[in-house]
């Protein structure tokens, strides 16, 4: 499914509300709400909008479990760490227990031991099933999600829940979910905008089936559903038939 928007402000408050329900949803049904974060630029004011009073005091985060969905693999301090701008922007303005808090690296651990590390982890918090209430991800230029960046071998994975490798392209390790576990979310929500996104929104929509060039084409929840919010210049090539489901 997917909501356009005429600019990418729009978009904020209408995840936000979705968060909040899920939240909602979750900890009345099962008494805890998991949720794995995004990285990049399109959560920052998403992630500020939650720190406000009137999201913020909607959830009981006291009751809420946070991973991410990837990272670079750098220390916590560093520019480049999807979980510092989450820390910045949203964890450290709510009242969210320090052991609730999940982030994706461990100064004493290579990348690929961490993987095991973190895919127990997960396994504690959400059971042998291993689903998510919420993932929220985004989607390059390139049609990656997460970090399932085009022909890599990650892509390929099928019973690992975590995965680690190096990106050649990138000259780092990355950390990520796979598309095994990602696909296990009751709801997976993508946020997307900018005419720079378009042509790869297209093919993950409507184009031929080819994960390798289009990773974001893998996000095909097995028990839950999807929801791509973009902005109406990332829709910009969709038909008339995608854009009215």
């Amino acid at each position: 499914m997917i909501k356009i928007y005429p600019q990418p402000s729009d978009i904020y408050p209408a995840a936000a509300d979705l968060f909040v329900a899920s939240a909602k949803k979750a900890i009345a049904s099962k008494g805890s709400f998991t949720v794995a974060l995004t990285g990049g630029s399109s959560p920052v004011e998403l992630y500020k909008l939650l720190a406000t009073p009137a999201y913020l005091d909607q959830i009981d985060w006291t009751k809420v479990f946070v991973f991410w969905g990837d990272e670079r693999w750098v220390p916590l301090a560093d520019p480049l760490s999807n979980a510092k701008m989450a820390f910045e922007t949203l964890l450290q303005q709510v009242p969210l227990p320090e052991d609730h808090i999940f982030p994706m690296y461990d100064i004493d651990r290579s990348p690929e031991e961490f993987a095991v590390v973190y895919e127990q982890q997960l396994r504690r918090v959400l059971g042998t099933e291993g689903q998510f209430d919420l993932i929220l991800l985004g989607m390059g230029d390139d049609g990656h999600t997460a970090s399932l960046f085009p022909h890599t071998a990650v892509l390929q994975e099928k019973t690992k829940w975590v995965d680690a490798y190096y990106l050649e392209p990138q000259q780092m390790h990355r950390i990520t979910l796979t598309a095994t576990l990602l696909n296990k979310a009751k709801q997976i929500l993508v946020i997307t905008f900018g005419e720079k996104k378009a042509p790869a929104l297209y093919e993950v929509l409507e184009g031929v089936r080819n994960s390798e060039e289009y990773p974001s084409q893998l996000l095909n929840p097995t028990n839950g559903d999807i929801l791509f919010m973009v902005d109406k210049d990332a829709a910009s090539r969709l038909s008339e038939a995608v854009i009215s489901q």
